[in-house]
């Protein structure tokens, strides 16, 4: 018995479709200001990676790539010390007698 790899593909495809997820819309969330805080490191990093590129590529205005990547370096050492400290309570609660 052969099978024909036109056969196998369209066989593929149609299983693929056939077990691809349903889109839900997502549920609306209050954001707190845990969610706000990380919302704004994120759209820190993509505004400095934009001046980055935008820099190297067609020679924008250095001091513009400087000024993002300055604030980049701080939203991410900021971000480290926060993981520093959680990661600190969390032994401390562990260490904690029951």
């Amino acid at each position: 018995m052969t099978i024909a790899p036109v056969f196998a593909a369209q066989n593929y495809d149609q299983a693929r479709n056939a077990a691809a997820p349903v889109p839900t819309e997502p549920k609306p969330r209050s954001e707190g200001a845990f969610g706000a805080a990380l919302g704004n490191f994120a759209t820190g990093l993509h505004q400095a990676e934009t001046h980055a590129k935008a820099a190297m590529v067609s020679g924008a205005d250095p001091h513009a790539m400087v000024e993002a990547l300055a604030a980049t370096e701080l939203a991410v050492e900021t971000a480290v010390t926060v993981r520093d400290k959680v990661v600190e309570a969390y032994l401390e609660i562990l260490r904690m007698p029951v």
